[in-house]
């Protein structure tokens, strides 16, 4: 496996080697159930699809309720395929930990979906600093976009512009993270840095 799915628990720090504090995010990694197998034969790639985190079958529909039948597993509230990597003998229905695929020291890619911040103005949006002094005829003007840098011709404002809107939320992935610890009794992975998010948020982690 090259990969799994996670629950973010939060943040704390370890100290290395040197004596140094260093920030860490602590993720529940796993166990995941494999809930598919793709092969070039049935499907013109290899992939595996691993489900994670518990839900009630009222909530899941039931084309997943017969999916998961088939892996002789609970519903799940997350699916994620994992492919691009060697595939070694995995069944469905087996179960997947964090030691089977993560030893410390290893690089991972986590993604994750950030922080909703709900509509913001350029100033948090993008750190516009305003439009300068509070004087010399400048009324409530400091959080301001400013001039939008158009005349007569274009006319508009161009596609792109930087403007107030919806901020966060958005997937991203951070790359190249280093594993400083793996608790495999309890399901635990500890990864320098921070990692998008909020507590309990579902993240991937993504073996480099």
């Amino acid at each position: 496996m090259n990969g799994l799915i996670g629950k973010k628990i939060g943040m704390t720090s370890v100290y290395d080697s040197t004596g140094k504090s260093v920030a860490c995010t602590v993720i529940e990694a796993g166990p995941c159930v494999v809930t598919q197998v793709k092969t070039e034969q049935t499907d013109g790639y290899t992939a595996l699809q691993l489900a994670y985190g518990d839900t009630k079958a009222k909530n899941t529909s039931k084309p997943l309720q017969g999916h998961f039948e088939k892996a002789n597993t609970e519903p799940k509230h997350k699916l994620v395929e994992f492919r691009d990597f060697s595939i070694v003998e995995k069944a469905i229905g087996e179960i997947i930990k964090v030691d089977d695929v993560f030893n410390e020291g290893d690089m991972v890619h986590a993604v994750g979906v950030t922080k909703g911040k709900g509509f913001q103005g350029v100033v948090k949006r993008y750190g516009f600093s305003g439009v300068g002094g509070a004087t010399h005829g400048q009324h409530n003007r400091q959080r301001a976009p400013g001039s939008m840098g158009a005349s007569s011709y274009p006319s508009r404002v161009f596609k792109g512009k930087r403007l107030p809107g919806r901020t966060g939320g958005d997937n991203v992935k951070v790359k190249n993270l280093k594993v400083l610890k793996v608790f495999a009794d309890q399901n635990l992975i500890l990864i320098k840095g921070a990692i998008p998010g909020h507590k309990g948020a579902y993240v991937i982690l993504e073996k480099k």
